[in-house]
């Protein structure tokens, strides 16, 4: 029979046989030796318990990043509603439509360029007694503006079509701003001043063109009476800001300070409207173009630029009687609006006798009266029109208000009626307010008849338009040193 054995320390074993078993039939009496069991495990288990433990602790890593991933997601999610939240109301008019971001920036333009056109009918007081100058040679200073105003109305527009208004306006803000803070430098050499003003002139000549034009394009004919009451109106706030501002610099700083300031004012918009650009160009990578791109379009502009003249119906234009009424419409215009923008302040001056100051807080009246006024009349031709009127009896209106109301005023203020001084101004006031009417009447109209060649229309009636201030502006101070007589001089 077999025998089953278990081994001991000390290598003793029990027999199961009857022979090792004297006193039992099983088991000795003797007690049993205590065993010491060896379990051995396999020679591969503390790698497994290893690799077990490394993959829990893998486990627990990967869950302890991905819930600090989450958070930080949702830390990061909650950052951007926060952002948005605030980026969403600032600047105010982040949500505002184009159009609008549009007339807001063109118009602030309009507001630097009024400002660089005032500052000299103030300016000429103090310059006239430095630099022993006669109402003749002033009135010559001031008309030079008039020359490259003249010359740049039918470019600009031209310019406007083929190019699109906002470049034409760029490049027209800056160069009349250069210009205006080069005046300092040049006033005492007469032909380097004059040059200095028809550049002025030349940068502003353009810039009716190139507003006329981007409104065309941009605004429908329901808006289009307030978006030119809104863009022209600037012009009505730089006039009231540069003779608000003008004085006291002058005071303080010299007649210098004015020309830089309104100049840098001039270049920070241009500045300023650069890097809004580029923002709109990285944020629409549609905008992006390579160097190539845009060589080929500029070389594209240019062939245009070329052909543009011949497509234009310059013999059309010229045998339309509504474009014939237009100039002569804005020459009439012109001769007041720019006799009265230059003269002004001298006349308060002399006639009232009044100090720099007060002649110019005076001359603030006219166009803070127009502000309001133009308004008023933007509103009131937009709902004419949408009431069905039709839109040239609406122009109509409103022209003949801008025509009739000045001429009043002025005869009256020039007639010796024995009127105090301070009538005198309340009338001219009222009649350089009622003019603004002209901004939904004869400045709708080339938009209306010819939204494509909208700005060119501008242009030739606003280049006629300029004549009064080449002529009239130094007419009057030609008639003051001969006559001493604003009341001549004025009629």
């Amino acid at each position: 029979m077999a025998k089953l054995a278990l081994r001991p320390d000390n290598s003793c074993f029990i027999s199961h046989t009857r022979r090792a078993c004297s006193h039992t039939p099983f088991i000795r009496t003797t007690s049993f030796p205590r065993f010491h069991f060896h379990l051995s495990p396999p020679s591969n288990y503390s790698l497994r318990l290893r690799i077990v433990s490394s993959a829990q602790q893998n486990a627990k890593e990967t869950h302890r990043v991905a819930k600090a991933k989450a958070l930080t997601e949702l830390q990061v999610e909650e950052v951007e509603k926060q952002h948005e939240n605030l980026s969403g109301t600032w600047p105010p008019w982040k949500n505002l439509p184009q159009r609008y971001k549009l007339i807001g920036t063109t118009s602030l333009a309009f507001v630097i360029c009024n400002m660089d056109k005032v500052n000299l009918s103030i300016a000429i007081i103090p310059m006239s007694h430095q630099f022993g100058w006669n109402s003749t040679t002033a009135g010559l200073v001031q008309s030079s503006f008039f020359w490259g105003y003249a010359l740049s109305q039918l470019p600009g527009g031209w310019l406007a079509k083929i190019f699109g208004g906002g470049t034409v306006l760029e490049v027209g803000v800056l160069i009349w701003s250069v210009a205006t803070a080069l005046v300092p430098f040049l006033a005492g050499y007469m032909p380097g001043l004059l040059l200095s003003r028809v550049l002025v002139g030349i940068g502003e000549g353009v810039s009716p063109s190139a507003a006329t034009d981007l409104i065309a394009r941009s605004i429908p004919l329901e808006e289009r009476s307030r978006a030119v009451g809104f863009v022209f109106g600037g012009l009505s706030v730089g006039s009231v800001m540069g003779l608000l501002l003008a004085p006291p610099l002058i005071q303080n700083l010299g007649w210098e300070s004015v020309f830089y300031l309104f100049g840098l004012l001039g270049i920070a918009w241009f500045l300023g409207f650069q890097v809004l650009e580029g923002g709109e160009k990285q944020l629409n990578p549609k905008s992006l173009s390579s160097p190539d791109t845009v060589t080929n379009s500029w070389k594209t502009s240019l062939t245009e630029l070329n052909g543009s003249l011949k497509d234009v119906p310059w013999k059309a234009f010229f045998q339309n009687r509504a474009v014939w009424a237009m100039i002569y419409a804005h020459f009439c215009g012109s001769w007041g609006h720019y006799n009265c923008l230059s003269w002004l302040p001298t006349f308060f001056s002399e006639e009232l006798n009044l100090n720099l100051t007060e002649a110019a807080w005076v001359s603030i009246l006219p166009p803070l009266a127009s502000i309001f006024v133009t308004g008023l009349a933007a509103q009131l031709a937009d709902n004419l029109i949408s009431r069905g009127v039709e839109t040239t009896v609406v122009r109509k209106i409103c022209q003949s208000i801008a025509f009739l109301s000045p001429a009043i005023c002025m005869t009256l203020s020039s007639l010796d009626l024995g009127l105090p001084p301070w009538e005198i101004v309340a009338i001219l006031t009222g009649g350089l307010a009622l003019s603004s009417f002209a901004l939904s009447g004869l400045y709708c109209t080339h938009q209306d008849m010819s939204p494509e060649y909208a700005s060119i229309l501008l242009g030739i009636t606003n280049t006629v338009g300029a004549v009064p201030g080449i002529v009239g502006v130094a007419l009057t101070g030609y008639l003051l040193d001969l006559t001493h007589s604003w009341s001549v001089s004025c009629c």
